[in-house]
C-alpha cells in the first residue's frame, strides 16, 4: 500500500494555531499555548509528516516550532511574502486563518521549502529551554490559582511571584527565539 507524503500547513495566531494536514485534508484549531502544541503532537504522531510549513510572523511561532524540532519533526519556517505571492499566482486571494493554513500546505506540497535542523547540541539546549519554560508556566497557573483564594497578608507576595514568573517566561521565549 502506498501513502502520499502528508505535507502540513500551520497558521499561527496569538490565541490559536489552525492546523492543516495536506491541502486538501482535515483542519483543525488548537490553543497558542502548551497544550495547543501537545495536541498537535499527538495528532501528527498517527501520521508523521514529510514537511510541516509555518509563516515567520515576529516570533509567536517560536515556542511551537521550538516544540516541533525538539520532538524530532521537518519544520520549514517561511517568508510570509512568499506564500502571499504563492497564493495570488494560484488564485487564493480569500484570507482565513483555516485557509491560511491549507495554503501553507499547498505550499509545503509544492515548493517544499528546505528544513533546517538544529545540530545536536543546539537540540539539548533547546529541549531544556522547552522543560523551564512550561515548568515555569505550570508555577505560574499554581499562583495565579491561589490568588482566587489568598488572604490579603499574601496577595501581595502572590501577585509579586507571578510578576515574576512572567518576566521568566517572557525570558525564556526570548532565549528560544535565538
Amino acid at each position: 500500500m502506498h501513502l502520499d507524503p502528508l505535507y502540513v500547513g500551520i497558521d499561527v495566531a496569538k490565541a490559536h494555531l489552525d492546523v492543516a494536514l495536506g491541502p486538501a485534508g482535515a483542519a483543525a484549531r488548537h490553543p497558542n499555548d502548551e497544550a495547543g502544541f501537545a495536541a498537535i503532537l499527538a495528532l501528527l504522531a498517527a501520521t508523521p509528516p514529510a514537511l510541516i510549513v509555518l509563516e515567520a510572523s515576529g516570533s509567536l511561532e517560536v515556542p511551537l516550532v521550538a516544540a516541533l524540532t525538539a520532538a524530532g519533526l521537518p519544520v520549514a519556517v517561511v517568508n510570509p511574502l512568499q506564500v502571499r505571492r504563492f497564493a495570488q499566482s494560484i488564485g487564493r486571494t480569500a484570507k482565513t486563518d483555516a485557509l491560511d493554513a491549507r495554503v501553507l500546505a499547498l505550499f509545503a506540497e509544492r515548493v517544499r521549502p528546505e528544513v533546517r535542523p538544529l545540530p545536536d547540541a543546539a537540540a539539548r539546549q533547546l529541549a531544556a529551554l522547552l522543560a523551564r519554560r512550561r515548568q515555569l508556566i505550570a508555577m505560574r497557573v499554581a499562583e495565579k490559582n491561589r490568588l482566587g483564594t489568598a488572604e490579603a497578608v499574601v496577595r501581595a507576595d502572590l501577585e509579586a511571584h507571578v510578576a515574576y514568573l512572567s518576566r521568566q517566561v517572557e525570558e525564556t521565549d526570548r532565549r528560544l527565539a535565538e
